[in-house]
Formats: structure tokens, C-alpha cells, sequence
């Protein structure tokens, strides 16, 4: 059975909010502003799509709310609603950052290649950002910065894998000024995973490449803008006393109890 319009489920809206639009938007973008939300709002604003943001606030646990859960049932946002898919059918949820970025390059034709051998160098650094740059940079915060316990090992552990990722990338971008050749789903899922890099323990004039393609990046209208509308959203520090058990050492049983109480 199809997704019914995210606004309309069982006739109540998901996240009732005075700010909501009356007029039903092309995207609806379901997002708290962290790196994996931030790729599909730079996605969106330099596709300039007809989107609406509709805010989930993962430190206060929106992202386990049952109208939520029917558009991303790993409890993780962004998600997106689409209200105009282009077969014409009914509105479609889609939800982890990399099938996102995917199926908005494969919608609109835009930061995708055309050319199939091309297009597979993007989806190639694509699946790197959503298997190992995000991945390790997370832990990288999470034992570095939230863990109540300060492990020696594993801040080591996840510290050097970044670097070894930020080499990685760095190399790549030795002969080029976009991660694929031309700017495309690569650069917009990776560039949100390296703003935060002092926190990471990086120093970006240790790898000049990456740091002169982050700066193309940075100065971009459709960057600035996508991350001015994430302030517009929250400055707030997502992780706080109250919000680590939303955040943190969740089980099957602790999700299931939240997905009932809603």
C-alpha cells in the first residue's frame, strides 16, 4: 500500500506546528539540522525545489513518534515526503540520507551524471560518505564528546580512522575540484560531515586539497542558505542531559515502548 500524504495521516498532521504552510509543498523535508540532515537541504536548495521543512527534534524524541515512524521506521531523520513523484501516483516516504540524495538526483537529473561510468565514480564516493565518513565521524563525537566515560582507546580509535578518512578524500581531490569531477550527490553528502571538523580533532591545512574544496563549498548561495534556514530551525546543542537517552543506548525493546507511547 502506498504512503498517504505525510500531512494526512489517519487525518492528523504529523507535526502540528504553527509554522506549517497551508499549501501542500512539492517535498516535505522531515529534519533536525545535523550533517545528515543538512545534505538534503543543500540538495534541495541547489536544485531549487518547491520544499517545506518540517522540523524533528531528535533531543526531544519526535524521531520516535509513531506519525514519524511511518516515514522512517529506523527512527533516524532526515526522511523525506514526496507529494509529486514523477509517475504521477500517490506521495512516496523515503528515508536514510544516501537513498534520499539518490532519488532526488535520479528525480530532477541534476548533480547525478548522466554519462554511466561517471555516475558510478559519484555513487562510489557516495556509499563511502554513508559507510565510513559519517559512520566514523559520529563515533568520533560520540566517544570524544558525549561519552560519560572518557575511553582512551576509542577516542584514539575513531580520531585516527577520521584522519585516515580525511586522507582518503584529500587524495581524491588532488586533481580535481569536485569529488567526481564535476559537484554532484558526492560533495553535498560529504561536505556537512567536515564542518564539524575541529571537533573531530582535523586540521584542515594538513590536507590542502579537501580544505580548498570545502571552501568552493562553503561559498556557495545554496550552502549558505541551506544552512542559514538550519539555524532558522534550531542553534541549540542537540545533545544535552536530557536528550542522551533519546540519543543514545537505544534497544529493540526501548524503541518499541517509544513507538507505542508515541
Amino acid at each position: 500500500m502506498r504512503p498517504q500524504p505525510s500531512g494526512a495521516v489517519a487525518g492528523i498532521a504529523l507535526f502540528d506546528s504553527p509554522h506549517r504552510s497551508t499549501v501542500m509543498p512539492s517535498i516535505e523535508l522531515h529534519y533536525w539540522p545535523t550533517p545528515n540532515g543538512h545534505k538534503i537541504g543543500i540538495f534541495l536548495e541547489e536544485a531549487g525545489l518547491d520544499y517545506e521543512i518540517v522540523p524533528v527534534n531528535i533531543g526531544a524524541g519526535d524521531q520516535f513518534k509513531p506519525e514519524f515512524l511511518k516515514l522512517s521506521p529506523n527512527n533516524r531523520m532526515p526522511a523525506i515526503v514526496d507529494n509529486a513523484p514523477v509517475d504521477g501516483g500517490d506521495p512516496i516516504a523515503i528515508f536514510e540520507s544516501g537513498a534520499i540524495l539518490l532519488y532526488l538526483g535520479e528525480k530532477t537529473g541534476q548533480f547525478l551524471p548522466g554519462d554511466r561510468r561517471d555516475r558510478q565514480v559519484a555513487l562510489n564516493w557516495l556509499f563511502w560518505q554513508v559507510g565510513g565518513l559519517g559512520p566514523m565521524a559520529g563515533q568520533n563525537h560520540h566517544f570524544a564528546q558525549y561519552a560519560p566515560e572518557k575511553l582512551p582507546y576509542a577516542i584514539d580509535r575513531y580520531v585516527g580512522e577520521t584522519n585516515r578518512l580525511y586522507g582518503v578524500l584529500n587524495k581524491q581531490l588532488s586533481d580535481r575540484d569536485f569529488i567526481a569531477g564535476a559537484y554532484s550527490i558526492a560533495d553535498i553528502a560529504c561536505y556537512p560531515w567536515i564542518v564539524p571538523h575541529a571537533k573531530q580533532h582535523q586540521n584542515l591545512d594538513d590536507f590542502p586539497h579537501l580544505k580548498d574544496w570545502f571552501e568552493r563549498i562553503q561559498a556557495r548561495p545554496a550552502v549558505e542558505r541551506a544552512y542559514a534556514k538550519g539555524k532558522a530551525v534550531s542553534q541549540a546543542a542537540t545533545v544535552n542531559a536530557d536528550s542522551g537517552r533519546f540519543l543514545f543506548g537505544q534497544t529493540a525493546n526501548s524503541v518499541q515502548a517509544m513507538g507505542r507511547q508515541g
